[in-house]
């Protein structure tokens, strides 16, 4: 396809990381077919929204993302609107009757089907409903795939699907059975990621802690760390989703070795293990395979032998039959686990699952009631832990401009994920994104931190005639507000006056207008449109 014959295309992204990659590969796949991407739906012949499908709020703002671009087909240039992902594989019946808008279907694995759908035109038709079967996919490094966001942070799945059998999570039923990928195909990927510029790695399935136990010959997942920690340019790596029943020694001696200075500090100091309950009774009705002694041993094993190791979990609250005594038992964990990181989801009745046969459920007024308690205990366990941190040395990632002023640069320490955790503010300094710098904490708040990166030198000066670039920020058609990413911010120069004068205000008002209590706190979702 010529340069003047180029088509457009947008894309947004709903949902989890997992979901951000298989867009990235459809995104690739749009650059093969040359498909030139927009950052405005209205420019777009094609736009695509992938969709997420887990719990009753995901989809139901799914629904009303396709129902927002649609308009476009009428207002503006688009041609076709494909919907992809999880709401497709799911209701793929339903959807093709309901929506008519729609052109096209595309499955939770049917990412590279997207070529077919690009190339079609009247004499060349493709199918309307182009829903697979999961289970036929799994991705592989070959395939194609453009980052959306960073080149300097990058997701990589490691598996498809998931075999176990939550009482709450209709996600086995239209992603299927686990199906790791081979642990030399995940290194080439990471190899190519790190060659291209990416420094933090971070790994991600919906049960990471059982990788390669379905292949043959058998992997494991402290196997694969361990390949990964040799890879050169690698600087920092992640694990998502680890699950405690099968949390074992193994991967806990990876994490007191590999994660030191003297290693390299590549494996960063941060688990995340979904906990999901507290209660013995919660657990069993869960279907989740291990009880509140096991959870208990665990944070205390893990700060045992892992001092200084921060934890991020996820809990649900409104499951049907959790009582008052089992929830307080769940804020009694909070409060003597003191995790760093905590989501709280409400409990979504989906059809399908185990829990939704069960009786005892909790009304919306009660769920709200102590989803606001567990995050009132929280937000005061991170304020302490992160004012902890006053006066130490950290490094961080740097990741761009920050959102809250243009005097601001903004990153990530180890002990922070990607898109789910607070951020560093960085003052008086220079640097670039995708740059480690070690820094001093200077200031804290509920989930948010200041670190200053000169540790006592000079304070650099603004060259005359130079301005902080401000980001560029689009929306969606109507004033529903979603997080861009990708911005490239070049180098900022900074002024220690202005902003501690600026960051003090912020700091002595209320706390929560720094990150809004970090939305993806408490829900651990978000909404990406791709630019």
């Amino acid at each position: 396809m010529s340069e003047q014959a180029k088509k457009t295309i947008h894309f947004v992204s709903l949902g989890c990381p997992k979901n951000r990659v298989d867009t990235e590969v459809m995104l690739g796949v749009s650059d093969q077919v040359g498909y030139e991407l927009v950052a405005a739906p209205e420019q777009a012949e094609v736009i695509v929204v992938n969709t997420c499908g887990f719990v009753e709020a995901a989809k139901q703002e799914s629904i009303d993302t396709i129902f927002e671009l649609a308009q476009w087909k009428t207002e503006g240039r688009c041609e076709k609107l494909v919907v992809a992902g999880c709401l497709s594989q799911r209701y793929s019946a339903e959807l093709s009757k309901e929506m008519p808008e729609v052109d096209h279907f595309l499955g939770s694995s049917d990412m590279l089907k997207l070529g077919a759908v690009l190339r079609a035109d009247a004499a060349h038709p493709q199918e309307r409903v182009l829903v697979g079967n999961p289970a036929d996919y799994v991705y592989r490094q070959s395939d194609p795939r453009r980052l959306s966001g960073a080149r300097h942070s990058a997701y990589v799945k490691v598996a498809e699907g998931c075999s176990r059998r939550c009482s709450f999570c209709a996600i086995p039923s239209f992603r299927g059975t686990q199906r790791s990928r081979p642990l030399e195909d995940v290194v080439a990927e990471v190899e190519r990621l790190c060659d291209a510029g990416s420094v933090e790695i971070n790994l991600v399935s919906q049960d990471t802690i059982s990788y390669g136990r379905d292949l043959e010959p058998r992997s494991s997942l402290p196997e694969l760390v361990r390949a990964l920690l040799a890879v050169p340019k690698l600087r920092w790596l992640r694990l998502f989703y680890l699950y405690p029943e099968k949390f074992d020694t193994a991967l806990l001696d990876l994490y007191a070795s590999a994660g030191t200075a003297a290693e390299g500090g590549k494996l960063v100091p941060y688990l995340d293990i979904p906990f999901q309950h507290a209660s013995d009774a919660m657990l069993k009705r869960m279907r989740r395979g291990y009880n509140a002694k096991r959870q208990r041993e665990l944070i205390e094993l893990v700060r045992t032998r892992v001092p200084g190791l921060f934890i991020r979990t996820a809990f649900i609250v409104g499951h049907p039959g959790e009582t008052d005594a089992d929830f307080r038992e769940l804020c009694d964990l909070v409060e003597t686990g003191q995790l760093d990181h905590v989501g709280v989801f409400r409990y979504s009745h989906e059809e399908g699952t185990y829990s939704a046969k069960l009786d005892g459920l909790v009304d919306k007024k009660t769920t709200e009631r102590r989803a606001r308690e567990l995050m009132k205990i929280q937000r005061g366990i991170s304020k302490r832990r992160l004012r902890a941190l006053i006066g130490q040395e950290l490094e961080v990632l740097v990741e761009g401009e920050s959102d809250e002023s243009e005097l601001l640069l903004v990153g990530r320490h180890a002990g922070q994920a990607p898109e789910v955790d607070g951020r560093v503010h960085l003052i008086n300094g220079t640097a670039q994104p995708g740059e480690i710098h070690k820094v001093r904490i200077t200031h804290s708040a509920d989930y948010d931190l200041v670190g200053d990166l000169s540790l006592g030198q000079d304070d650099p000066l603004r060259p005359e005639g130079s301005h902080a670039p401000k980001p560029r920020t689009r929306t969606a058609p109507n004033s529903r507000s979603r997080m861009v990413r990708g911005l490239a911010v070049p180098q900022v120069w900074l002024s220690r006056s202005r902003v501690e004068k600026k960051y003090t205000s912020l700091l002595n008002g209320d706390s929560k207008s720094l990150s809004q209590c970090r939305r993806s706190v408490s829900t651990g979702r978000f909404a990406v449109l791709i630019v």
